[in-house]
């Protein structure tokens, strides 16, 4: 099967060279973004939740989006449906297994061969998954993990709005 998956390559007519090509101004201002979007996702959960690891693989999502935020691994489609899909199957791996290295285990694979299968992959969901499978207490957090997952998501936009402005009027 010689079909290339999506999530591992750059979007169709991405124009990379532009990443390539900033200063370290540009660096610091593509990276305000995602600085700004953890520390309001990060504000959230303290507000609404006890369980802040469940919620610290969108901070590995946020910085590779502003590493490449013109790869298939950062697309929207990508990170919202294996951030998701790992917080649902870590979830019910507790449920089922309770907290513990076997449901975590479980979580990982089962992540992982989504993943693999719906070429949606995005190696921060792995986290995510064993992250709700070990949680500790009884709280349930998907809400508020999904809520986070689509600020997540506009970082995306954000990004590439933002590598737009700096190649068109940084040069």
């Amino acid at each position: 099967m010689s079909r290339k998956r999506s999530s591992l390559q750059p979007l169709e007519g991405a124009n990379r060279s532009l990443r390539r090509r900033l200063d370290l101004k540009g660096e610091i201002i593509l990276a305000i973004a995602p600085t700004l979007i953890v520390l309001v996702v990060l504000f959230l959960v303290e507000e609404l939740s006890q369980q802040r690891l469940l919620f610290a693989s969108l901070a590995s999502s946020a910085f590779l989006i502003y590493l490449d935020p013109l790869h298939g691994t950062n697309a929207v489609r990508t990170l919202v449906i294996s951030q998701l899909m790992a917080a649902i199957i870590g979830f019910l791996t507790y449920m089922i297994f309770g907290s513990g290295y076997f449901s975590g285990g479980i979580a990982m694979v089962i992540t992982i061969t989504l993943m693999i299968l719906l070429d949606v992959m995005h190696p921060p969901a792995v986290s995510t998954s064993l992250s709700f499978a070990l949680r500790a207490g009884h709280v349930s957090n998907l809400i508020l993990f999904v809520f986070a997952v689509s600020i997540t998501a506009l970082l995306v936009g954000l990004e590439r709005l933002a590598l737009w402005i700096l190649a068109r009027y940084g040069h």
